[in-house]
């Protein structure tokens, strides 16, 4: 249990601080606002970003309204997954343990939402995109930064691969 939680505590202290502040700004939010009411510190920037009171049964983009049970299942089982997973990557894909420490807060903190309001609260809006929440960009990011990791990984494995097959083959043709 020790070596577990010294090779995921990284993961713990980044997911709680995103979760935390996810959190405390939808709060803020809702105890401001009032659902659909639109904040903006200067009337000019209103139509390019804006604080709004929203909320989402579905995913991202508003798709999937109404499976909100789904989405409590998924986040529970993926968050399983990274903690379970997180310790097996080596220090090497620092990439790959970023993005599980964003995914991992960005998908508790709406488990937290779905859970105790039965939506998630969404309050940022920038120009016509859908409205999101800080849990939603570390998911987003999250899944960027994985995508990146993972293909620098395959690349270095790949190089790797390659110096050692040009190795045995220099090594073979030596007298």
């Amino acid at each position: 249990m020790k070596h577990f939680l010294k090779k995921t505590v990284w993961l713990f202290v980044v997911a709680a601080s995103i979760v935390t502040l996810d959190q405390v700004l939808k709060k803020i939010v809702i105890t401001h606002l009032s659902y659909g009411e639109v904040w903006s510190p200067w009337e000019w920037l209103t139509p390019y970003a804006r604080i709004v009171h929203w909320s989402n049964t579905g995913v991202a983009f508003g798709m999937l309204q109404g499976m909100n049970p789904v989405f409590i299942g998924l986040a529970v089982l993926v968050s399983f997954g990274i903690v379970y997973y997180y310790p097996k990557i080596e220090k090497k894909d620092w990439m790959i343990k970023l993005a599980l420490m964003m995914e991992l807060g960005g998908a508790v903190g709406n488990l937290v939402d779905r859970i105790k309001y039965g939506h998630v609260i969404d309050f940022i809006s920038v120009g016509t995109f859908p409205v999101w929440n800080i849990a939603d960009a570390c998911i987003t990011v999250g899944v960027i930064i994985l995508l990146l990791g993972v293909w620098l990984q395959e690349k270095r494995e790949k190089n790797g691969k390659a110096k050692t097959t040009q190795e045995q083959a220099d090594n073979e043709v030596s007298p």
